[in-house]
């Protein structure tokens, strides 16, 4: 356990020191409609964007569940096994 929390630990680091502030990844289309958009005085890009996070927080909030749903379910057996 104590591996793993050094490697966590070192990977997030490497990544807070690159010093990211903001991803602007897009696919090739969408940053086209973004750039086209923002030209012309739309506000386009900012629900692109939005919308971008949107569908990459969805996953990790269900994973998070899954898992304190897994740690619930060991917690109780192990609960009733030890008693």
């Amino acid at each position: 356990m104590k591996k793993f929390l050094i490697i966590c630990l070192l990977f997030c680091s490497a990544f807070i020191g690159t010093g990211i502030s903001t991803a602007s990844a897009q696919c090739a289309m969408c940053s086209i409609s973004a750039e086209q958009g923002t030209k012309n005085g739309n506000t386009q890009g900012k629900g692109l964007n939005s919308g971008i996070v949107y569908l990459l927080v969805i996953p990790y909030i269900l994973i998070a569940g899954m898992g304190v749903l897994w740690y619930k379910k060991y917690r109780t057996t192990k609960l009733t096994q030890g008693s």
